[in-house]
């Protein structure tokens, strides 16, 4: 493959630093010292020059990039894109250095190297393998995606695993078909707009397999489907003489608490008799498989697997590649596996994106003709007419696992959140911008005159301009919970009367929430906090004369097995009466089982204050009024999928706020791409179904 196809082979003599080992430690050591690379990867390079003190340049700078690829959340480098795009694909230089002509960027020192003489180099070496046996990296034979090992072995486990479980397994039609008459109303197929019940369908197709997909935008019913799927999935293994042993699970605190509260509702709608051994509390993830705090390892894996014949995981588009190995590894081989997720969200925090990797091409279906026979044989629905519109037949059994939720419940035709959601989905910003023009009643605009522009702060503390809903509430800033916090403070401070006063605190500052882009800078959540905080000072909304005051919104960043706190968990700071007549401050957090978690704040160590929150902090979460600031400088983080994210995490109006005007346009252009190989792993290892 090194002489075939050399796209990006040139004449240019290679940069200096790659002449050898110390030339290009010293420049790979002013990017670490810019903070473009981590001392981490740095110290990757280091080390493969020392396991092999003869290794050429190029494979040790391979290493340091694929490194970098993974902090940034690639599983893998692809050769290809760093050799075509070397500062897009390595996201160089970091927050807020984009558009400068700064020296040593990757452009420069990749300028003169052909893909045949790179990939030359690394097939050479010893430090690089196909897989087996190990190596440092891995280049598997015909491809240009490089690994590190242990990423590597993720991603072939997670593609075997859930390839394993594409299969169907047997079931009674006739019953099913029997519970899925009881559970959905019956369809008018005449219809002439063809209305498809996709919450049927998604019962009909995944309920005959171990492992499924069920993805759809925000009030498309994804709760309520697996609800019902799991009614009846449990009737009908009552009607075999035994009961289903179900777990449910997220991957945040935030999430499982949003899970437990739209389970239980759901479980309430059903028929009673079909409401029998559904659970409704949820875990997260690290709970549920068991986490060994300061290690990477479970206490259920391969060797001790989960007690359950079917796990449910809500918010999946958040789980990274090395938490799906984990929780597959654990899940036991007769047991099922059902994923909840909006493919269209940001990808997890952590590497990977296997929620939009096994999503992709969702939209279209790709159901086979003996799949798309079963469901219409189940429900009655012509799925086949209307993939004739929109997709084609696929052969990929990948596709025959995967069902698309296409109607919002949520949000209707006179919805410009929702309108707005789908406009950035579509990757047009003349759509995106009509929308905004229309006059939506729940959607904001403001564009800032800069960073002195006051009117962030108005809209912070005061709420949107945005109509009020039927129900006379209109969209709220901070000042509300704060002035709530007062106003609602128990006369009796039982601890009855406390935690009630905690709740009404907690949902109250659930009506608002500030989310940006970056982290560090003026425009990021470092910058923002400093900046709201000030402002609700000078509001005489709190009073800050330390670290900790009352009304300090905190939000978790580390787990925390000794105090039972997860990544995400969100706490409010509020003072209660002490026994010498004064008060003490206690951080008061909502936890998943529906409990209050109180806090000393000496206690907590991985916290940071949450005014303003990351677009990726934010998932698993939603506010009835969410505001989203997009900084002026271009940046490889502005993407379609992090405004549609912060979009959806609106309930009732959303507020967006611009610091430049072009930044929104080069967002819902910019797609998320993360490096992987694990969606052709799969299809290209399974025939068709």
């Amino acid at each position: 493959m090194a002489e075939q196809n050399d796209l990006f082979a040139t004449d240019t003599k290679l940069h200096p630093a790659l002449a050898d080992w110390p030339a290009l430690e010293e420049l790979l050591q002013r990017w670490q010292e810019r903070g473009w690379i981590r001392a981490l990867d740095l110290a990757l390079g280091r080390f493969l020059q020392e396991l092999e003190p003869g290794t050429s340049p190029l494979v040790l700078l391979a290493g340091v990039l694929t490194s970098h690829q993974l902090g940034r959340g690639h599983i893998c480098a692809d050769i290809d894109n760093l050799l075509s795009a070397p500062d897009t694909a390595l996201s160089l230089p970091p927050d807020g250095e984009f558009g400068e002509a700064l020296p040593d960027r990757p452009v420069e020192l990749l300028q003169g190297l052909g893909r045949s003489e790179w990939l030359a180099a690394l097939q050479a070496s010893v430090l690089v393998s196909a897989g087996d046996p190990p190596a440092p990296l891995v280049l598997e034979p015909g491809s240009t995606r490089l690994y590190l090992y242990r990423q590597w072995r993720y991603e072939v486990d997670v593609a075997e695993r859930v390839g394993d479980r594409l299969s169907a397994i047997p079931v009674d039609m006739t019953r099913l078909q029997q519970r899925l008459h009881e559970l959905f109303a019956p369809v008018d197929v005449s219809s002439v707009d063809k209305y498809l019940d996709w919450q049927q369908l998604a019962c009909a197709l995944v309920a005959g397999r171990r492992f499924g997909i069920i993805t759809g935008g925000p009030g498309t019913g994804k709760t309520t489907t697996v609800v019902r799927l799991l009614a009846l999935l449990q009737s009908l293994a009552r009607d075999e003489g035994r009961a289903l042993r179900i777990r449910l699970a997220a991957p945040t605190g935030k999430a499982a608490a949003r899970l437990t509260e739209s389970i239980s509702g759901a479980v309430g709608r059903l028929p009673e008799p079909l409401q029998q051994d559904i659970p409704k509390e949820v875990t997260t993830l690290h709970r549920l498989l068991g986490a060994r705090p300061g290690t990477r390892r479970f206490v259920h894996n391969v060797d001790n697997p989960l007690h359950a014949d079917l796990v449910v995981v809500d918010e999946a588009s958040m789980i990274d590649l090395e938490m799906m190995h984990q929780l597959l590894a654990a899940l036991p081989a007769r047991a099922r596996l059902i994923l909840l997720g909006d493919k269209d969200q940001l990808a997890s925090v952590e590497a990977g994106s296997v929620l939009g990797d096994l999503c992709e091409g969702a939209d279209l279906g790709g159901y086979t003709p003996n799949t798309l026979e079963q469901l219409q044989n189940l429900t009655g629905q012509d799925v086949a007419a209307w993939q004739v519109v929109e997709g084609e037949a696929s052969t990929q059994p990948l596709a025959q696992a995967i069902a698309m939720l296409r109607f919002s419940h949520r949000f209707g035709a006179d919805s410009g959140i929702g309108a707005l959601a789908r406009a950035v989905n579509s990757g047009r910003p003349e759509a995106v911008n009509q929308v905004l023009s229309t006059g939506y009643a729940d959607l904001g605009l403001t564009v800032l005159k800069g960073h002195e522009d006051r009117a962030l702060e108005r809209l912070v503390l005061e709420g949107g301009h945005q109509a009020p809903s039927a129900d006379g509430t209109a969209p709220q800033g901070y000042r509300h919970y704060l002035q709530q916090l007062v106003v609602l403070r128990p006369a009796e401070p039982t601890q009855d009367a406390l935690d009630a006063w905690a709740r009404e605190i907690l949902h109250a500052f659930g009506q608002f929430q500030l989310l940006c882009a970056l982290r560090r800078g003026p425009w990021g959540v470092e910058g923002l906090n400093e900046r709201i905080a000030a402002a609700l000072l000078k509001a005489g909304l709190i009073e800050r004369d330390q670290g900790w005051y009352e009304g300090r919104p905190v939000l978790v960043t580390r787990n925390d097995y000794g105090l039972g706190l997860m990544n995400g968990d969100i706490g409010i700071t509020l003072a209660l009466p002490d026994d010498l007549g004064g008060q003490a401050l206690r951080v008061v957090f909502p936890l998943a089982d529906g409990t209050l978690k109180w806090v000393l704040p000496s206690r907590l160590q991985a916290i940071e204050t949450v005014f303003a929150m990351t677009v990726h902090k934010s998932q698993g979460s939603e506010f009835a009024h969410t505001a989203l600031l997009l900084p002026p400088a271009i940046n490889p983080v502005l993407t379609r999928e992090l405004v549609y994210t912060g979009i959806t995490r609106a309930s009732r109006w959303f507020s967006l706020l611009l610091a430049h005007r072009g930044r929104l346009d080069d967002a819902v252009r910019a797609r998320v791409r993360r490096a992987s190989g694990l969606r052709n792993r799969l299809i290209e290892s399974k025939e068709a179904c």
